[in-house]
């Protein structure tokens, strides 16, 4: 793909902004190990984070794991103001690289796409890398799944009604974990909301050298946290890391792709919105051509964070 960054459309003076702010205050993935980047990357919401909306009730529940090897899942439940239950609802898997985020990091994200879709939204905070490799965050995020469908009355939810989303890492774990459930005949989600996704760990050219550097994500910061991730190179290739090179996209649920001008994650988002199309799913691709990865969590510095909040609630509403 030719470079165009003549062509482009200038980056958004507010990601300008944040990005200076940021640098200023040190960087958030600049840090010597997992433990910092998580104190740095959690610090964000003192940049990102707008009032938080009302909300009927907010939940910390534990999922149970199996007493073998599978422990158990924490997650938070978001229940809407004056939506009846059982309702519609979102399982949502948190971004930060399979290294970062938790609970707290997507917090505010979660309370307004409650709000604005009015769905409950399930947050799983799954297990993290370097303490657990490839595949922990997908085995997680499948046992999270499988248990609120089986338990869809304790979380308030219709499994009728029921969507998986999340940001980059976030939108990976739910491409692989709707693919999964469809290789297993079990119950899938309705829709899946991928924000951004890395969906290619061998992705090289394109969106990746033209967003290398200077844009919050950099290819250098996405190359180390896989080499962290994924363990062992080999894994790269696997369709439960790279949902991207998975050999059938027949059957999978209904999808919105959202996807970044300045990401480096930008072509793997497209790509994959493409092969689901391909396969005869209803996927729909926006791009947000100013804005940076990560975008969506810049809720009250970045303007265009509400745009692309409100399409995902849309869509939602409009699945489910």
């Amino acid at each position: 793909m030719p470079d165009n960054r003549s062509s482009r459309p200038p980056l958004d003076p507010d990601c300008q902004a944040l990005i200076d702010a940021l640098t200023a205050a040190g960087g958030v993935f600049e840090k010597p190990d997992a433990a910092q980047m998580r104190a740095a990357y959690l610090k964000t919401n003192e940049f990102y984070n707008p009032a938080a909306p009302e909300l009927q009730r907010v939940e910390d529940l534990t999922i149970p794991g199996d007493g073998a090897t599978q422990p158990p899942v924490p997650v938070r439940v978001y229940h809407p103001v004056g939506v009846a239950e059982p309702a519609p609802g979102l399982v949502f898997l948190h971004g930060g690289g399979w290294i970062l985020g938790d609970l707290e990091t997507h917090d505010a994200l979660c309370r307004i796409l409650a709000v604005r879709s009015d769905a409950v939204v399930i947050s799983v905070d799954y297990r993290l890398a370097p303490e657990h490799l490839f595949p922990a965050a997908v085995e997680d995020c499948e046992w999270a799944w499988r248990h609120i469908v089986s338990n869809a009355a304790d979380y308030g939810v219709d499994p009728a009604r029921l969507a998986m989303g999340g940001d980059s890492a976030g939108g990976n774990l739910t491409a692989i974990t709707c693919r999964r459930l469809r290789d297993a005949g079990a119950p899938m989600p309705k829709f899946q909301l991928l924000i951004y996704p890395a969906t290619d760990f061998t992705a090289t050219g394109g969106s990746m050298e033209e967003n290398a550097t200077g844009y919050v994500l950099t290819k250098e910061r996405i190359q180390s946290m896989a080499a962290i991730y994924l363990g062992a190179p080999e894994n790269a290739k696997s369709p439960d890391a790279s949902p991207l090179l998975a050999d059938d996209f027949s059957g999978l649920p209904a999808a919105l792709v959202q996807v970044a001008g300045y990401d480096p994650l930008r072509d793997q988002g497209v790509a994959y919105a493409r092969k689901l199309q391909e396969a005869g799913v209803e996927a729909r691709l926006i791009e947000y051509p100013t804005v940076v990865h990560g975008f969506m969590r810049m809720i009250r510095p970045v303007s265009m964070a509400h745009v692309g909040i409100d399409d995902a609630a849309a869509a939602l509403r409009k699945s489910l």
